[in-house]
């Protein structure tokens, strides 16, 4: 269950638009979880920060360091008499930078739920860490310490802008969450990697392309300085079919198959084409590749071509 304020509009967060996020919740929730996806968003997050330090931090970000995306983490650690300041807080951030500029994001879970996790995880609820430092015995069993920290929550609860319940949600589910919500665009990265298998093969590749089976120009004395970046060696292989159609082969496989990592919970893809030398067949390719990607695939993918060889040529 998402329940969200749908009278609050919330714009679409860009490259210079301000955005300053609270993150807040109910330990086991998730909470560290939205931290990693803003993080992943582009955002520059901090966790467990002490309520009261939240407006010089973003002074010293905003204003100083130049960051436009912000997403603070504040939970049940931050010190109680900032807890119940926290609307002060929220105000100050408002009246500093705009309404629609802050947002608190409050996560929370079923009770029965978040016992289930601390279990599962052997976790101690911070409450009760808390509580056992402060004496010999903990004053708190664990469903004890989940509704405590409701209560002493209460005061961000109260205020979120965006509210979501985990207790169904998985990981990728979330993030699709938190992007509707928040406006942020869904980005993926594709790496072309040209490389040369005599120097190994990219270890952080999802896909590889073996392209040594063409015609290979560094058999050509004419061309054995060139690389896959200059027209001759272009000339050169237009006279061999294979090279387009395997071109083609790759293009196609993957104007299927890459749209699909937009769902996926992934920021980058990387794929690798190998040649022996990674000099021109590999480079060739990877270009033609670039830029037939580049026009066909949703704007959301932005195709970048690299030559990892290119210190050997």
């Amino acid at each position: 269950m998402v329940v969200a304020d749908i009278n609050k509009t919330h714009t679409l967060v860009t490259e210079n638009s301000i955005s300053i996020l609270v993150v807040s919740g109910r330990s086991g929730s998730g909470k560290t979880s939205v931290l990693n996806i803003l993080e992943d968003l582009g955002y520059y997050s901090i966790d467990n920060l002490p309520l009261s330090l939240v407006p010089e931090a973003v002074h010293k970000l905003v204003n100083e360091s130049g960051i436009r995306h912000i997403a603070l983490g504040v939970d049940i650690r931050s010190p109680r008499a900032d807890l119940s300041n926290f609307s002060e807080i929220h105000n100050t951030l408002q009246q500093l930078y705009g309404e629609q500029t802050v947002r608190v994001i409050y996560v929370t879970a079923q009770e029965t739920t978040l016992v289930a996790r601390f279990n599962a995880t052997r976790r101690v609820h911070p409450l009760m860490a808390q509580d056992a430092k402060d004496s010999l015995h903990s004053a708190y069993n664990l469903p004890a310490a989940i509704k405590k920290e409701a209560e002493l929550l209460e005061p961000i609860a109260s205020s979120a802008d965006i509210k979501i319940d985990t207790s169904n949600l998985n990981i990728h589910q979330l993030k699709e969450r938190l992007r509707d919500h928040i406006g942020a665009e869904n980005k993926v990265i594709i790496n072309l990697l040209s490389f040369g298998f005599k120097y190994g093969s990219p270890i952080d590749a999802d896909f590889i392309f073996d392209v040594r089976i063409l015609p290979n120009p560094h058999w050509s004395p004419a061309l054995r300085i060139a690389t896959g970046l200059d027209p001759e060696v272009g000339e050169f292989f237009s006279d061999y079919p294979e090279v387009a159609e395997m071109t083609d082969d790759i293009a196609k496989f993957l104007q299927r198959w890459l749209p699909d990592f937009l769902h996926n919970n992934r920021h980058t893809v990387t794929v690798g084409i190998g040649c022996t030398g990674g000099k021109h067949r590999s480079v060739f390719i990877t270009e033609q590749l670039q830029r037939r990607l580049s026009a066909s695939l949703p704007p959301a993918l932005t195709v970048v071509a690299k030559h990892r060889e290119k210190r050997h040529w």
